[in-house]
């Protein structure tokens, strides 16, 4: 299943929301979402500084991962950014594979 690393921020009406409810509600409505789509939570951890919210979960397909993403970032509660995650043996079989490329002024 391929992996995300989503990084989120939360808008003030969204940081409201986490006071009030705390981070285990929180955690349940993101595990909640993501299997909605066929995905699972794989960890979740709250931070302090840029983002607010580190989350590595795994989806069936990218339009899940999408499907998720807008409808998330629809509600304004937050700014996200996910990343495509690749195990070190798809780096090993991309590494494998042959790419037809001149740099330039070569």
């Amino acid at each position: 299943m391929p992996k995300y690393l989503v990084q989120a921020s939360y808008t003030p009406e969204g940081a409201k929301g986490l006071l009030s409810e705390g981070g285990s509600s929180r955690r349940a409505a993101v595990e909640q979402a993501v299997a909605s789509c066929g995905g699972t939570l794989e960890a979740m951890y709250f931070a302090y500084g840029e983002d607010d919210l580190y989350c590595i979960i795994d989806f069936p397909d990218p339009l899940s991962m999408a499907a998720v993403s807008m409808t998330v970032r629809a509600s304004g509660a937050l700014h996200s950014k996910a990343t495509p995650l690749l195990a070190v043996e798809e780096i090993d079989e991309a590494a494998k594979k042959g790419v037809d490329f001149r740099p330039p002024g070569s």
